[in-house]
C-alpha cells in the first residue's frame, strides 16, 4: 500500500472516530415512566450515574432527565428494589423508556408456637390474609360493594358511578403507557394521523380490547401490528366525517 493510500485510510479512520465520539457526546432529554405491576410509581429517585443529575417521578410515574447514549440511570425508592438501567442506542434515539421496578421483598418468618406450624402471622390476624394491592378507585369500589351499605350503594347509583371511575382510571393508565410507546412523528408520518388528532386517536386505540391487552402485556410488536389496522379504520371514519360535513 502506497504512502498516499495509507494517508487516505488514516484520514477516513480519524473522521469515523471523531464522528462516533461526537455521537456519543450528544446529550438530550429522555422521557420515561416507572411502573410496578402496571401501576405508576410516584416519588422514585432517578440519578444519572455519570453526570449526577437527579430527577423524580410524578403522580403518573412520569419523569424526564438529561443523559447521553450509553450512560446508566439508577432508580431508587422506599419499599422498592434498587434498579439500574443502561441506555442503549435504540432507546436513546427513541427518547422514551418504560421502567418496571419490583417491590422490596420482606421475608416474614413463620411463627411457631408449641410446635404447631399451622399457627402463622396471617391466621393470628397480625397481617391480613391474601393481601391484594389496590388502586384508589379499586379501593373505593371494594368498600362500596363489600360493606354493610352495599345494597344502598347499588340502588343509589354509587356503585355504578365508582365502576365508571375505575374504568376511567384504567383508561388513564393505558393512555400514559401509550404516550411513551410512540413518538408523535410515528403517528404523523407512518400512521397518517393529523397532529391535532393524535390524542383522540390514542383514546380510540385504548378503547379496543385487544390493543389494551397488548399494551398491558408490554408487547410492543403486537401493539405496532394492531395500531396499523386501528389507524386505517380511524382514518376511514375521519374521511367519511369530513365528506359528510
Amino acid at each position: 500500500m502506497s504512502v498516499k493510500n495509507n494517508f487516505a485510510f488514516l484520514s477516513i479512520l480519524l473522521f469515523c472516530t471523531q464522528f462516533l465520539m461526537a455521537q456519543l457526546s450528544v446529550e438530550k432529554l429522555i422521557r420515561g415512566q416507572i411502573l410496578s405491576d402496571s401501576i405508576p410509581i410516584e416519588g422514585v429517585n432517578i440519578t444519572n450515574t455519570s453526570s449526577k443529575i437527579i430527577s423524580f417521578s410524578d403522580h403518573y410515574g412520569n419523569f424526564s432527565i438529561l443523559l447521553k447514549e450509553g450512560q446508566i440511570l439508577s432508580f431508587s425508592a422506599t419499599n422498592y428494589e434498587p434498579f439500574r438501567k443502561f441506555i442503549n442506542k435504540q432507546e436513546f434515539s427513541l427518547g422514551t423508556i418504560v421502567i418496571n421496578i419490583m417491590p422490596l421483598s420482606i421475608e416474614l418468618k413463620e411463627v411457631i408456637i408449641n410446635s404447631h406450624p399451622e399457627i402463622t402471622a396471617e391466621n393470628m390476624g397480625i397481617i391480613p390474609q391474601n393481601q391484594i394491592k389496590l388502586t384508589a378507585a379499586e379501593r373505593k369500589l371494594y368498600t362500596a360493594t363489600s360493606g354493610t351499605d352495599k345494597i344502598l350503594n347499588y340502588f343509589s347509583g354509587r356503585t355504578k358511578m365508582l365502576k365508571k371511575e375505575l374504568g376511567i382510571e384504567k383508561k388513564e393508565v393505558l393512555m400514559h403507557k401509550l404516550e411513551f410507546l410512540f413518538e408523535d412523528k410515528y403517528y404523523i408520518e407512518s400512521l397518517k394521523i393529523p397532529e391535532d388528532q393524535i390524542k383522540g386517536f390514542q383514546y380510540y386505540c385504548v378503547e379496543e380490547s385487544d390493543f389494551a391487552n397488548a399494551l398491558n402485556a408490554k408487547n410492543k410488536t403486537m401493539c405496532m401490528f394492531l395500531i396499523t389496522g386501528l389507524a386505517s379504520n380511524y382514518n376511514k371514519n375521519r374521511m367519511s366525517d369530513e365528506i359528510r360535513k
